[in-house]
C-alpha cells in the first residue's frame, strides 16, 4: 500500500520530512496551525488552521483516508502532540514523532532552567535588566507583570498590535540565524540575560552558543511532559519507519 501522510508541521524538520517525501513521490499533506502569516512554499499539499481537538484529527483521518502521521511540530506544542496520541489511537492510524535533541549545557554555559512560562515570569523578578526575550509571540503577554526590564524580542511576522512590555524592541526576521550574527545583535542591545525554550535542534541555536561566547546567563524553559510515543530523530529513519510499517514507499 502506498502511504497517504499527514505530517503535522511548523518547524524546519517538518519542511525537511516534506521535501524527502516529495523527492520520493509519497503522498503527503502538511499541516500547519496558522500562526505564522507568512509560511514558506511547500513541496507537498498544506492545510492551514486546527482540527477541532483530537476528536477532529481522528475524524480528518478517517475522511481523507491518511495512512500514516508523523507530528514534527514543535517540542512546545505540546497540546497538538497530546492530540495525535489520542486521535491516532481512535482512528488505528501509526504514529511517529520526528524530534530534534533537547539543548544541555556545556562548558561555559551559564544556565538556569524552569520548568515553563510561568516560571520564567516568576524568575524575572528583581531589578530592571536586558532581556533577549526569545519564547514567541504567543506568550508575550504573560511578561507584562515584569515591566521593569527592557525586551529585545525576534518574531517571524509583525505583531498584529504593540506587545505589553513598555520598554521594548521588536526585531521582525526569520531564521536560522548564526552565533556571529546573535552575539552582535545583543552586544547592540547591551543584553544582560537570554530567556528561551529549550527548543533544542540547530536552527535556534545561535543564540545560546552566542550567550555562552558573551558569558551571559540563559534563563532555560524546559520541554513540557508528552505521552509516550515512537520517536525518530531525521527524515531518513521516518522512511524506515513507514518502511517497517508495511508501507510501499516504491524504488
Amino acid at each position: 500500500m502506498r502511504p497517504n501522510l499527514l505530517i503535522l508541521g511548523g518547524t524546519t524538520e517538518a519542511t525537511a520530512l516534506a521535501e524527502t517525501v516529495a523527492a520520493r513521490g509519497i503522498m503527503a499533506t502538511l499541516s500547519l496551525a496558522g500562526r505564522v502569516e507568512r509560511p514558506k512554499p511547500q513541496p507537498v499539499a498544506m492545510r492551514v488552521g486546527g482540527f477541532g481537538g483530537a476528536e477532529g484529527l481522528a475524524a480528518y483521518l478517517r475522511e481523507t483516508g491518511i495512512s500514516h502521521v508523523v507530528d514534527a511540530t514543535h517540542p512546545f506544542a505540546a497540546q497538538m502532540s497530546r492530540n495525535a496520541v489520542i486521535a491516532c489511537a481512535a482512528a488505528g492510524v501509526p504514529l511517529v514523532a520526528l524530534t530534534r535533541p533537547a539543548w544541555a549545557p556545556g562548558p561555559g554555559d551559564d544556565w538556569q532552567r524552569v520548568p515553563d512560562i510561568a516560571g520564567a515570569v516568576a524568575a524575572l523578578a528583581g531589578p530592571a535588566r536586558r532581556v533577549m526575550l526569545a519564547v514567541g509571540r504567543m506568550h508575550l503577554d504573560a511578561f507584562a507583570v515584569r515591566p521593569q526590564h527592557f525586551y529585545l524580542l525576534r518574531l517571524v511576522d509583525p505583531p498584529a498590535s504593540p506587545p505589553p512590555l513598555p520598554h521594548h524592541h521588536v526585531i521582525v526576521s526569520r531564521g536560522p540565524f548564526t552565533e556571529a550574527g546573535d552575539s552582535a545583535l545583543m552586544q547592540e542591545h547591551r543584553i544582560e540575560l537570554v530567556v528561551s525554550k529549550n527548543a533544542g535542534g540547530s536552527g535556534a541555536r545561535a543564540k545560546i552558543d552566542a550567550a555562552r561566547a558573551l558569558g551571559l546567563p540563559v534563563l532555560m524553559i524546559d520541554r513540557p511532559a508528552l505521552p509516550a510515543r515512537d520517536e525518530v530523530a531525521t527524515p531518513g529513519a521516518v522512511l524506515d519507519w513507514l518502511a517497517h510499517s508495511g508501507a510501499d514507499l516504491g524504488v
